[in-house]
């Protein structure tokens, strides 16, 4: 099994999610993306599935053609990057052309820019973070005030990693949710994979209700292999569990 596979990934959640990143720079490699994470934990902790990540560079097509494909798809899908004061900060008129709707200076972010600047310090670039889709809701961002906005299930932030954080914490309480996964690790030290995956997928096919996945790596100690149970319902996961430490055990005796 690869080392990120789950064996097996049975049954589907109402409430799903799916992260569009947004920028050369992140494909280039010359900045190195910490949004994902932060978003799968926050997501993770109120029970919402993350099923899909795509990064896409700053071109208008493919970023529309993203955001059509995920939204539809998904329940909520959450952007990061492109809306600054740049000439390549296109996500804004990216997003009211996939929806279909016009975009212009908002009063409203334009009161939250002149919390932070002085009228006269209003040029073009400064308001170009002022450009919101027709018809969208702001996402205040206590940082830099530039907002972010949520139109229909897409909400759309910064890509700066503390003010992506901070619009997180101001839409995290209207999202909807599943009940949290419960999530439990057994440690299978050094164990190869191929010693027990016949019986681990044995194991899958027979607790259905969970999903089930084994997480080899190297540590300073040597090679270590960890097996995670994953679920809501914390009967079906305490069940998995016991079954993986019995057959651990036989294979360790």
């Amino acid at each position: 099994m690869s080392q990120e596979s789950d064996t097996t990934r049975q049954g589907t959640s109402e409430i799903t999610a799916a992260i569009l990143i947004i920028g050369d720079e992140i494909l280039s490699g010359r900045t190195k993306d910490k949004n994902i994470g932060a978003i799968a934990d926050v997501l993770t902790e109120i029970g919402i599935d993350l099923r899909e990540v795509r990064i896409v560079p700053d071109v208008k097509e493919e970023i529309v053609a993203a955001l059509n494909a995920l939204r539809a798809r998904y329940t909520y899908l959450f952007t990061s990057g492109g809306i600054g004061p740049t000439h390549d900060d296109i996500t804004a008129d990216s997003v009211a052309e996939a929806f279909g709707v016009g975009i212009d200076v908002d009063e409203r972010a334009r009161a939250m820019l002149l919390e932070r600047h002085r009228p006269e310090d209003l040029n073009e670039a400064r308001l170009r973070m002022a450009r919101i889709p027709h018809g969208a809701d702001l996402i205040a961002n206590p940082i830099s005030k530039a907002p972010g906005f949520r139109i229909g299930n897409v909400h759309v932030m910064a890509g700066v990693p503390q003010i992506m954080n901070a619009m997180l914490d101001e839409i995290r309480p209207t999202l909807a949710s599943n009940a949290p996964v419960i999530s439990e690790t057994i440690e299978a030290g050094a164990i190869p994979e191929g010693n027990f995956a016949g019986a681990l997928g044995g194991i899958a096919a027979a607790h259905g209700g969970v999903s089930i996945g084994s997480y080899p790596s190297m540590t300073p100690e040597g090679f270590r292999n960890r097996i995670v149970v994953r679920g809501r319902d914390a009967e079906a996961v305490a069940a998995a569990r016991a079954a993986i430490e019995a057959m651990l055990a036989g294979l360790s005796g």
